[in-house]
């Protein structure tokens, strides 16, 4: 059986926090204007993902999970965090969150960074180590897997 591919968890999240903000939001956090600075890591999500895309497509390795990588891209975006998509993909939904302002849409965002742990993050890493052993392990050493 296949696993749901990442988009799906975060489309999921979004649709998620929708509901939750609009059927149970608790608390108005974020008041306008300042809901407004919710762009921001929305704008820095989007550009991260879009940054990371282009760097796999440069080095013509796959995106998709699961599929196995041909090259360990270790520079640029990949030098700050191991994980560019899912950091872009939580930016996203924070910057939703704050945009939302109600505390609710909030909680979903720690769910999805676990969740990305735990489904992807640690089962794609363990093949990283498979095929590019020390290489992989060095690189771990050095960046974190978020931030």
């Amino acid at each position: 059986m296949k696993r749901p591919l990442p988009p799906t968890y975060f489309f999921g999240s979004i649709l998620l926090m929708g509901i939750l903000h609009w059927l149970l939001p608790l608390k108005q956090l974020v008041v306008w204007p300042w809901r407004w600075f919710g762009v921001l890591p929305l704008s820095a999500g989007i550009a991260v993902d879009l940054i990371a895309n282009a760097m796999f497509n440069k080095r013509g390795t796959t995106v998709k999970p699961f599929e196995k990588s041909t090259v360990l891209v270790t520079t640029g975006l990949f030098a700050v965090t191991r994980n560019p998509f899912y950091l872009g993909m939580a930016l996203i939904l924070l910057g939703l969150a704050v945009l939302l302002g109600s505390a609710t849409p909030l909680v979903v965002v720690p769910i999805y960074v676990l969740a990305m742990t735990k489904a992807f993050i640690e089962p794609e890493e363990k093949m990283l180590e498979e095929a590019f052993g020390d290489q992989f392990r060095q690189y771990r050493e050095r960046v974190r897997t978020w931030l």
